[in-house]
């Protein structure tokens, strides 16, 4: 069995991802593309025309020769470049839709294929910037690329049609070009930098800000609202300085670039002028100059989508990062029946900094039995859980169900497999019913209402003016509602492993007696992993794990792990440290007389 490779370090990206990127989002939309392009080449030659069949419309006007064969061949000129600028706008715009939808969805699968690994290595105000207004930006810069290079292409040829109508005037216009672009160049340069500056400022404040609406009610209630917002507006200081930046290094660019077009246009209808003077053009043939001089300097015009190409690298750099993130290759084995054995050998997780999560860390979890993980914060609980079900993979070692290592598995028998219920269970499938069935579409009513009553929430959901059907999102539940129906959704699965990520902490103490009920009597015979917070789940446990800095530190009932002080700890609060105590003595009391015969947390 293989390793993945070692460390969460984040994979660096460069802007030549980002290039890449955008070269892939170009061609997902290829047609679009395809007639954008012919729409604005055609758009390009009838503006390369203009100025020669303007100037023979004039020449033709003073001489009185030809005057009908000029207007018509003026009109027609029109014509065809008002109908290939209308004809690109619409394709561009196509081709900019079509983009953007494709580039979301391939990132929106990438980002549901990672699973929990997205969220461990970015956060999900992070994640989110980056789907909306990262890809945003990297879809519309191919069409503004193919329409700026139309316009240099353009512009190039403005500059061969000058020197073709006067080579003298053409020379006096490229005197002034290789100025333009040396500023130009240094302002691009200078603002790459610039934007990956901001666009990271601009993640972290999003970030923060996503976390803080997640827990608005925490908030409420804390009254810590002037707290958050600081906060939230930490990174506000880098993103103030690094657009102040940008804008200063474009006021420096610009006024640069303002002050040399001007003196080209003189210089160049300085000498135009004189050969007018001198009989070398006709007046015809001045406006033709002045006309190709305008097009040869519109390259300037493109230099705020030159500066928005170095917005789009860094949002094609920021992207790229998602899709470097390394999916979980997907198992092919299908699982063997079994009774729900899980096991760990020797496994490893790292974070960011390639500092230890879990520790070559070994476990086994006897099939049929209810064990409860407890530990304090940061002892890697969580982590632990999420390998259970391989929502993550371990960066060493294996873990197994059944005997059969969980990366071999194929995900559909592992997902059968498998049920989960966590802490904070987010209620998608529109109502109610279909929340409790998610993932589980063969699930009847029947079935739903089982489910519910096992986690003692059906009362709660009859009470509702729809029942069942209650949208999701208009039903105003409590935490502890939310976790029974996050109970109730891995319940219906009827697993052979089902895994409780602290799936209980905000129940009630008689709520949790029931709840105990369904875990210990009811799911009995099938293996239940519970990460646990309180004393009262522990006590009803099978076999209590004491996970201490990604390590196991002890294991064995929870009467035997009493005894430690240390472990006591764990569930005495700062304040009142007898309170897991006085809970878990009311706790008891509730439970009915059937249980009686299941050992209670022992007195302190």
């Amino acid at each position: 069995m293989t390793d993945s490779p070692p460390g969460r370090t984040r994979q660096k990206t460069t802007h030549q991802d980002g290039d890449r990127l955008l070269a892939s989002t170009a061609r997902a939309a290829w047609m679009p593309m395809a007639a954008t392009a012919t729409a604005s080449a055609a758009s390009a030659a009838a503006t390369l025309a203009l100025p020669a069949v303007l100037a023979a419309a004039v020449t033709s006007a003073l001489s009185g020769r030809g005057v009908h064969a000029a207007a018509w061949q003026l009109g027609l000129v029109l014509a065809a470049g008002t109908v290939a600028d209308l004809t690109g706008t619409l394709a561009g715009a196509a081709s900019t839709a079509s983009a953007i939808t494709s580039l979301r969805l391939r990132l929106t699968g990438h980002i549901l294929s990672l699973g929990a690994t997205a969220t461990r290595r970015l956060p999900a105000g992070e994640l989110a910037n980056r789907l909306v207004s990262n890809t945003s930006v990297v879809a519309s810069t191919p069409v503004s690329l193919l329409r700026t290079a139309v316009g240099l292409i353009t512009s190039a040829g403005g500059v061969v049609a000058l020197l073709l109508v006067d080579w003298q005037a053409g020379l006096a216009f490229l005197i002034g070009v290789p100025i333009a672009m040396i500023v130009i160049r240094r302002l691009v340069t200078r603002l790459s930098g610039l934007f990956d500056r901001y666009q990271a400022a601009q993640g972290r404040l999003a970030a923060r800000l996503t976390d803080t609406l997640a827990g608005i009610r925490t908030v409420q209630a804390s009254g810590s609202a002037g707290r958050e917002i600081a906060r939230v507006l930490a990174p506000l200081p880098d993103l103030s300085a690094a657009g102040h930046a940008l804008w200063r290094a474009q006021a420096r660019g610009v006024w640069r670039i303002s002050l040399i077009r001007p003196l080209v246009e003189v210089a160049v209808l300085a000498v135009a002028g004189l050969g007018v003077a001198d009989g070398r053009l006709e007046p015809g043939q001045l406006l033709a100059v002045a006309g190709y001089t305008l097009l040869g300097l519109s390259f300037i015009d493109h230099v705020d989508a030159l500066m928005d190409f170095s917005r789009a690298r860094s949002a094609g750099r920021r992207v790229s990062e998602v899709f470097a993130l390394p999916v979980p290759a997907p198992g092919t084995r299908p699982l063997p029946d079994g009774p729900g054995a899980l096991s760990l050998r020797g496994v490893t997780v790292l974070d960011d900094q390639g500092e230890p999560l879990l520790d070559r860390l070994d476990l086994d979890l006897p099939a049929g039995t209810l064990t409860a993980l407890v530990g304090r914060s940061g002892a890697g609980k969580s982590t632990l859980a999420l390998l259970s079900g391989r929502l993550i993979d371990p960066d060493r070692g294996d873990v197994l169900l059944d005997g059969q290592c969980l990366r071999e598995t194929d995900p559909a028998a592992l997902r059968d497999a498998v049920a989960y219920a966590f802490e904070r269970p987010a209620l998608l499938g529109g109502t109610l019913a279909g929340a409790i069935a998610y993932g589980l579409p063969a699930a009847g009513r029947d079935d739903v209402q089982a489910a519910a009553r096992a986690a003692h929430v059906d009362d709660v959901v009859r009470r509702l003016p729809r029942g069942y059907d209650t949208p999701a999102a208009d039903a105003l539940l409590s935490g502890g509602e939310l976790q029974r129906l996050g109970l109730a959704r891995a319940l219906v699965r009827d697993a052979r492993l089902t895994v409780l990520d602290d799936a209980t902490s905000g129940l009630d103490a008689v709520t949790e007696a029931q709840v105990t009920r369904t875990l210990t009597v009811d799911m009995r015979g099938r293996t239940r992993f519970v990460v646990a917070h309180r004393a009262t789940t522990a006590a009803r446990a099978d076999l209590v794990v004491w996970l201490d800095r990604g390590r196991i530190r002890a294991q064995g009932t929870h009467r035997d792990l009493w005894r430690d002080p240390a472990y006591r700890a764990l569930f005495a609060t700062a304040t009142a440290p007898a309170t897991e105590a006085t809970l878990a003595t009311a706790a008891v009391a509730t439970v009915p007389a059937s249980l009686e015969e299941e050992p209670c947390p022992p007195r302190p």
